[in-house]
């Protein structure tokens, strides 16, 4: 029997191990996740450490060749609190939501940092993530808010401190005239989607590599009959326009320069450094992430209803990327490029609404829909991970429970 659902608690509830932390009976109840994203890994990760039995579709799974690869790998995934750089959420009800997910996310991300051997196994750390603005908080009240609610979140070593400014090389020509820093996670996600596969299949997770197509409302009965579930959960990103009938999804084009990192061409650098589109003076991103202890990762770009991956480094978007980062920090002109995987793009899954985390409200023959859906998470999916997998897992109980009462009353007739 699975047990019901309660705030994430290490060792209560989730689990580093191998195994789930509640085992699964023959009576437990099966769960299907569309999509194998970091979205539906964690979700998914969450379903079975709480004793449910679960499949996973999708169409794509980690690659690691110089093919394109998933969004969920290509992500900068460097934790950040709402509203992120290029996390396009700025609905008040998304907002508030995604403030509560993010410490969920931040607070796991952080024990598993916390231990050497798995941090290394699932390529996070604890590193500064630093931002700057072209005008003081003290002028930027949205900031300063920001700013206020960082210090209160549980967020750690959080600074504001305009002597980062020339403490990290920024050049002053870039505009930056305020600065805060704090520790974060920061993620490496190739390794890290190799581990939550990993993690998941032994706890118990079916792979399935599968395209569905269409609405799945309209295949709901088909599909759970198939799988033998009782929930659907739709972390299809940017595939729910056609799985969920969505017309508000849309595609937010990004791209990354993968460059070397290894203190030869340019000082080493350890900490992530970035400027919002929000507080940008020209309305486009400038972010560097350091993946891992030798690739550093620089952009970007949020394009919005471009469909294409066909971007190329000649690309006058691309070059512009590039030359914002090195008038950021002149440094990076020495920098050499990943001869293995010198540019990332991929589609943030972006919508109207912003994301999207609630049971279907469709009915069929007088009864609501099994599916509940996880989406439109934008460029914050690593970020606030965890905290909708917790309530994604609290819907689905609520639809196996509804499943539970009606089967009894059946009985009873």
């Amino acid at each position: 029997m699975a047990s019901k659902s309660s705030s994430l608690q290490l060792g209560h509830n989730i689990s580093f191990m191998s195994e789930p932390q509640t085992h699964p009976t023959q009576s437990s109840s099966k769960v299907l996740v569309i999509g194998g994203g970091v979205t539906g890994l964690i979700t998914a990760w969450v379903l079975l450490d709480r004793g449910y039995q679960v499949t996973i579709v999708s169409k794509q799974w980690t690659s690691y060749d110089k093919e394109q690869r998933l969004t969920s790998q290509i992500a900068a995934a460097l934790w950040e609190y709402p509203p992120a750089v290029c996390g396009q959420h700025t609905d008040p009800t998304s907002l508030i939501r995604s403030k509560e997910w993010c410490m969920t996310a931040y607070q796991i991300w952080e024990a598993i940092a916390a231990d050497p051997a798995l941090a290394k196994m699932a390529g996070v750390q604890m590193r500064k993530s630093i931002f700057f603005f072209p005008k003081s908080l003290v002028d930027t009240p949205t900031q300063l808010l920001k700013l206020g609610e960082i210090h209160g979140s549980g967020a750690h070593e959080v600074r504001r401190d305009v002597g980062l400014i020339e403490e990290m090389g920024v050049d002053l020509s870039c505009g930056a005239v305020d600065a805060y820093e704090l520790l974060v996670p920061i993620i490496d996600t190739d390794k890290c989607m190799a581990w939550l596969m990993n993690l998941v299949q032994h706890k118990g997770a079916c792979f399935v590599t599968e395209t569905i197509r269409g609405d799945i409302f309209s295949e709901e009965r088909s599909l759970l009959r198939r799988f033998n579930a009782g929930a659907i959960v739709n972390a299809s990103g940017l595939a729910s326009k056609e799985l969920a009938s969505d017309p508000s999804c849309y595609p937010l084009r990004g791209a990354l320069l993968r460059f070397i990192n290894d203190g030869k061409d340019f000082p080493k650098i350890t900490a992530a450094m970035s400027i919002g589109v929000d507080a940008s003076l020209d309305n486009e991103i400038m972010f560097l992430v350091p993946r891992n202890d030798d690739i550093l990762i620089a952009g970007g770009i949020a394009q919005r209803d471009e469909w294409y991956l066909d971007l190329t480094l000649d690309s006058p978007v691309v070059q512009r990327m590039r030359a914002r980062c090195e008038a950021f920090l002149p440094c990076l002109k020495n920098a050499r490029l990943d001869p293995e995987y010198p540019l990332a793009q991929g589609l943030r899954p972006g919508r109207e609404k912003n994301f999207r985390v609630e049971r279907d409200c469709r009915t069929r023959g007088g009864r609501q829909s099994r599916i509940v859906h996880s989406y439109g998470h934008g460029g914050s999916g690593w970020s606030l991970s965890f905290g909708c997998a917790e309530e994604v897992v609290a819907l689905v109980e609520d639809v196996l429970q509804e499943r539970d009462d009606l089967s009894e009353l059946r009985c009873r007739l």
